[in-house]
């Protein structure tokens, strides 16, 4: 469909005949629409008629030397003034950015990361720039990976290693999943769990979907170990919700696990090992922010933070 813009009449139409359009409505005259525009009276005055004239109608009554709108004036200055706002935040946005701690870091990462991993480097990050700002969207794969692609974020976290299309991957930690445990439960006098000390036990498990659902069900077939698996959840932080509430026990990463950590949920280490990494996804065609490199620090320190926060045991 051919759209009004694109009639030669448009075309002909200026952004100056706009602008002394808009300078008459503001001050109410040709003078002082002059005065707005540092220009003369004559010049606008011949500047709005050629307008009139463009457009073949009148866009104001003349009368005693003033300029009077008419319906489709106050109708056209409704759309300018809309415009014109639209065109000020275009403005104060450019000035803004000019200004030091006016561009914020937008960080996309998994909710369990937003929660537990997240946090503790934005503390960082403030304490080192406390002119930074930071934007944090949760996202579950792999509409994560897929928004890290379209160079949406400056910076993404996930547990997987690899790097998505369009994106580079930078490993910030690895450690073992690990138990957890409601506060005063049988098997939380020992210091490491096996395969065996799972045996009958009551569950939590996450969802049958999850990765690390399928790698935790399929070391327990190899050692042909049977659980009772009572309650299944999608999240990380879900499931060790659900311990301390005695519904069982459970194997998480160690970063939801030590931020769940209390006085009625203790962590344990496992003989067995089930890899959990935390990576950084950085878009290879977004323009990097000063502000990447400091993250990126800060998420280094955080993750050793946790990583020496872990109970005693393998690994």
């Amino acid at each position: 469909m051919t759209g009004l813009t694109d009639s030669p009449l448009a075309h002909r139409i200026t952004h100056r005949h706009i602008e002394v359009f808009r300078a008459v409505m503001t001050a109410g005259s040709a003078t002082g629409a002059a005065d707005l525009l540092h220009s003369s009276q004559p010049t606008v005055s011949r500047e709005l008629a050629r307008l009139e004239s463009l457009l073949g109608y009148a866009l104001f009554e003349r009368a005693q030397g003033r300029l009077r709108p008419n319906a489709r004036a106050l109708a056209l200055w409704d759309e300018v003034q809309r415009s014109w706002q639209g065109l000020e935040r275009v403005v104060d946005r450019a000035v803004a950015l000019g200004r030091s701690g006016a561009v914020q870091l937008s960080v996309l990462c998994l909710p369990a990361l937003a929660h537990a991993l997240l946090p503790g480097a934005a503390a960082r990050l403030m304490q080192a720039q406390p002119e930074a700002r930071l934007s944090v969207t949760p996202q579950e794969s792999p509409l994560l990976e897929e928004w890290m692609s379209a160079q949406r974020f400056d910076l993404g976290l996930c547990e997987q290693t690899s790097a998505p299309p369009g994106t580079r991957a930078e490993v910030l930690l690895t450690l073992d999943e690990v138990a957890v445990l409601p506060a005063g439960h049988a098997l939380a006098h020992k210091t490491v769990l096996d395969l065996t000390d799972f045996g009958g036990e009551f569950f939590v498990s996450l969802s049958a979907d999850d990765p690390y659902r399928r790698l935790i069900d399929a070391r327990f077939a190899e050692g042909g170990v049977e659980r009772t698996l009572r309650v299944e959840t999608h999240s990380a932080a879900a499931v060790c919700a659900m311990v301390e509430q005695g519904l069982g026990v459970a194997i998480v990463n160690p970063v939801t696990a030590l931020a769940a950590a209390s006085e009625r949920l203790v962590l344990r280490r496992l003989a067995f090992s089930i890899p959990f990494s935390v990576t950084a996804l950085l878009p290879l065609y977004r323009p990097p922010l000063p502000e990447v490199a400091p993250m990126l620090e800060a998420l280094r320190a955080q993750a050793q933070a946790i990583a020496a926060r872990l109970p005693p045991g393998r690994g």
